[in-house]
């Protein structure tokens, strides 16, 4: 429906005896002699659909000084204005999400380095980013220093076999083969980590050749574990060391008690967060040592003549 306005004009004279019943007279003429005038708009509503009444209408306008475009156009959104507002509600009046940010590559960097033994002071790759949280250097040199001294040898470890659990960059598995472990299964469920972190450390250090690497869960390696008993045996060193917030360290702790991953003579070292309760025990190991480093506690399990040479 289309607008029209048409200006009139009203004219006014003095009022007296012989024009007491006419106050107001409406006149369409303009030449006629007035006191005072003043620019009326009469609004009418018309269809005016054929491109001709809209033309005249249009020059109409333009002779009393009015923008035609005000008057006659229909008042519509800017197209910016609605593209954001069906990126908001969508067709159909859906929420619509907004595009996801393409994820950033992962990058490694060189923080890490072997503390003792054979590959001493050769630096290992590390994630950027928190998803994977290596054991901090100091953690590590005081779990290597009580094993060995437990073992009965300070500058070495006992030889044996080490499984090294939730191993991230493998820098507990690869100190280990540096101080005098025989071989290393490391368990790393990640992939990106197993080939972009924990081989080439390996490849660096030369310790390839004495690690076998699982790119399994921990619970499902500790399952195979269990169903393949007395195959490999017991391993001689257990490094625990998950991500805090994603694991329940009474169930885990439950589950490699009760695997065939421990034995009598087995050494388990735990890494667990500040407030957590860990027994005791572990199995038939009992508990070495329980150190703290700041939110961080370390707990090392291990057999009882072990704890007998400790003391002593």
């Amino acid at each position: 429906m289309a607008v029209s306005v048409i200006p009139t004009t009203l004219s006014w004279r003095p009022v007296d005896d012989n024009n007491i019943n006419d106050l107001f007279t409406h006149r369409s003429s303009i030449s006629t002699p007035r006191l005072f005038r003043r620019l009326s708009t009469v609004v009418c509503s018309s269809s005016l659909k054929s491109p001709k009444s809209t033309e005249e209408t249009r020059e109409l306008l333009k002779q009393y000084g009015l923008d035609p475009d005000e008057f006659l156009s229909d008042p519509t959104p800017s197209k910016t204005r609605r593209n954001k507002d069906q990126q908001k509600s969508g067709r159909g009046g859906k929420q619509v999400a907004p595009p996801q940010e393409q994820a950033k590559p992962r990058e490694t960097h060189k923080l890490l380095q072997v503390l003792g033994g054979k590959a001493r002071r050769k630096k290992l790759l590390s994630p950027k980013s928190m998803d994977v949280r290596p054991m901090m250097e100091v953690v590590k040199g005081a779990t290597f220093g009580i094993l060995q001294a437990a073992g009965g040898c300070p500058t070495s470890l006992r030889p044996g076999r080490w499984l090294d659990l939730y191993s991230g960059t493998g820098s507990v598995g690869i100190e280990a083969i540096s101080r005098g472990c025989s071989e290393v299964h490391f368990v790393e469920m990640d992939p990106w980590v197993v080939s972009n972190v924990l081989r080439p450390n390996l490849e660096w250090t030369g310790f390839l050749d004495n690690s076998v690497i699982h790119t399994v869960r921990v619970e499902t390696y500790l399952e195979r574990a269990r169903e393949s008993a007395g195959k490999d045996g017991p391993f001689d060193y257990i490094s625990v060391t998950p991500p805090y917030t994603q694991v329940d360290y009474k169930i885990l702790m439950n589950q490699i008690s009760e695997s065939s991953v421990i034995g009598d003579d087995s050494f388990v070292v735990v890494e667990y967060p500040f407030r957590t309760d860990m027994l005791e025990t572990c199995g038939c190991l009992v508990k070495l040592a329980d150190r703290r480093f700041g939110r961080t506690h370390l707990a090392i399990y291990g057999p009882k003549w072990a704890q007998k040479k400790r003391r002593s």
